[in-house]
């Protein structure tokens, strides 16, 4: 290998050393505490997870659709694109009651909106830190060879953990894309039948378990560093030193 190649990729080793030894050591603990305290805050009446906030963020109502002259009056012309069958097609971000077959409306629950958005971007600064910390484990394991292989295992199984941790995270960022079409499909009972009470009975229960999940999800992406930073600590020596002593355990 080139002189300045392995120069620059032994500079690139150490750095990610150094970057995930301040993750574990530093970053961790203080997502710990952040996200501790923002789950202590939710009994406060101002914070958005307060159990009053559900009881005044869903609108059930159903509203008829906007007058045509409203739409079109002001409102530029959406713009077009071309579908792969050569035929144009109305390229609208926004919902088009013109077009549907009952256009009467329910709005979105946009308290739960910004509850998503928290959750979303704690899950991806939880990929991106546990990136990190695989990154550095994954380059001080030795090389495979016979014997000692006990810190190797130790290493194997903290990766194995943060791969573990990664997957909540994709599973908790996807509840979101599971909230909007549940509730969708109420939605579209309701307006379809906006006389039975059920389904407006429904659309509160639905907000109202979204609303306690995301909560919930909180604790879940807390206790996730808090095994994570434990299990790391613990194992510190082994981690950094997988060919040294044995009789460091596991936990």
């Amino acid at each position: 290998m080139d002189k300045d190649l392995a120069a620059k990729l032994d500079a690139f080793q150490k750095q990610a050393s150094v970057t995930g030894e301040h993750v574990v050591f530093q970053v961790f603990p203080a997502k710990i505490l952040e996200l501790q305290g923002l789950i202590q805050s939710a009994s406060l009446s101002s914070s958005p997870y307060h159990k009053d906030q559900t009881s005044t963020t869903t609108d059930a109502t159903v509203y008829p659709a906007p007058d045509s002259s409203q739409v079109n009056g002001d409102q530029p012309q959406p713009k077009k694109r071309k579908m792969d069958d050569g035929n144009l097609a109305s390229a609208v971000l926004t919902n088009d009651t013109q077009h549907a077959r009952i256009p009467s409306l329910v709005h979105a629950n946009k308290h739960m909106g910004t509850l998503h958005a928290t959750l979303k971007r704690e899950c991806e600064e939880l990929v991106t830190l546990t990136d990190q910390v695989k990154l550095w484990i994954s380059l001080t394991m030795p090389k495979i060879e016979g014997g000692d292989n006990f810190g190797v295992q130790i290493q194997e199984e903290v990766i194995a953990e943060l791969q573990r941790s990664q997957e909540s995270a994709f599973n908790l960022r996807d509840s979101a894309r599971n909230d909007y079409l549940t509730r969708a499909k109420i939605c579209s009972k309701l307006v379809k039948y906006p006389n039975i009470e059920d389904y407006t009975l429904a659309l509160k229960e639905h907000d109202d378990n979204q609303f306690y999940l995301a909560r919930q999800h909180l604790n879940d992406l807390r206790n996730i560093y808090a095994v994570l930073t434990d299990l790391i600590h613990k194992n510190i020596a082994k981690i950094r030193a997988p060919r040294g002593n044995n009789a460091v355990n596991l936990y």
